[in-house]
């Protein structure tokens, strides 16, 4: 009896623990640092995308996919993961391509 409680107890903090992970990738960076320089560019020079910023996109479906998988691994074994990894890719597609406000105001100093 106390072995199960101690193995679904771990298994909780283990789940809540990828639930944040999962959030991680939804949430976009807080501190990002912009020079002064990048402010007051010309609106032909070509700015250097991170990784990141390059494949955004991707990597927020993956990461929720992921954790999804390992969500409903932990809870339901093979077939578990199999749904968690839809129920997280159908989610972070969710997010990504309808929900997340893609479109930002730029505005440029001449």
């Amino acid at each position: 009896m106390k072995r199960s409680l101690v193995s679904s107890k771990t298994k909780r903090y283990l789940a809540l623990v990828l639930m944040f992970f999962m959030l991680s990738f939804a949430v976009e960076p807080m501190f990002t640092v912009t020079s002064v320089s990048a402010q007051t560019r010309t609106r032909y020079h070509r700015r250097h995308r991170s990784f990141w910023k390059k494949h955004r996109d991707k990597l927020t479906v993956a990461g929720t996919t992921g954790v999804g998988a390992a969500i409903g691994g932990i809870a339901g074994g093979g077939k578990g993961a199999a749904i968690g990894a839809l129920a997280g890719a159908g989610g972070g597609a969710l997010y990504t391509y309808k929900l997340r406000k893609r479109h930002k105001r730029h505005y440029h100093r001449y």
